[in-house]
């Protein structure tokens, strides 16, 4: 039924509850589970860095080891067919990007993560996804 199943995650405790419900499916539907962060960066998010500043590529990768190592921590994933996936750029486009070119079955995510309004009733990122995309969609909270 799932043959691909992506698990956005900014390392937050709603990614991580996300994620845990993708391994149980997985292991359910025999399903390959994407785990995927995004850096977010200067850009994404309309800002102009000044000419002699850039977001090197290597902070890029080490803030994706950080957030990925926190959601992995602890986790059974033996027996499941893992793909991770280091991004960067503005999150909502990036997942939206990842499911079209994944061919992408079922989105877990977390309804809230660590964005500038995590009180909100519901993350942006996860608000933007659910209205754009037209596989199902799974909030966690």
């Amino acid at each position: 039924m799932f043959k691909k199943i992506l698990v956005p995650t900014d390392g937050s405790e709603y990614s991580r509850r996300a994620f845990v419900i993708a391994l149980k499916m997985s292991r359910q539907f025999v399903s390959e589970v994407i785990l995927l962060h995004v850096a977010v960066t200067p850009e994404a998010l309309g800002y102009v860095l000044s000419k002699d500043t850039a977001v090197v590529q290597e902070q890029v990768n080490l803030s994706g080891e950080t957030v990925l190592t926190a959601t992995c921590k602890d986790m059974e994933i033996e027996g499941v067919k893992l793909t991770i996936i280091k991004a960067a750029g503005h999150p909502s486009s990036v997942i939206l990007d990842e499911i079209a070119n994944k061919d992408i079955d079922l989105i877990i995510m977390g309804c809230h993560g660590y964005g500038a309004l995590t009180g909100s009733l519901m993350g942006s990122v996860s608000q933007k996804v659910l209205a754009k995309t037209k596989q199902p969609v799974l909030l966690v909270k």
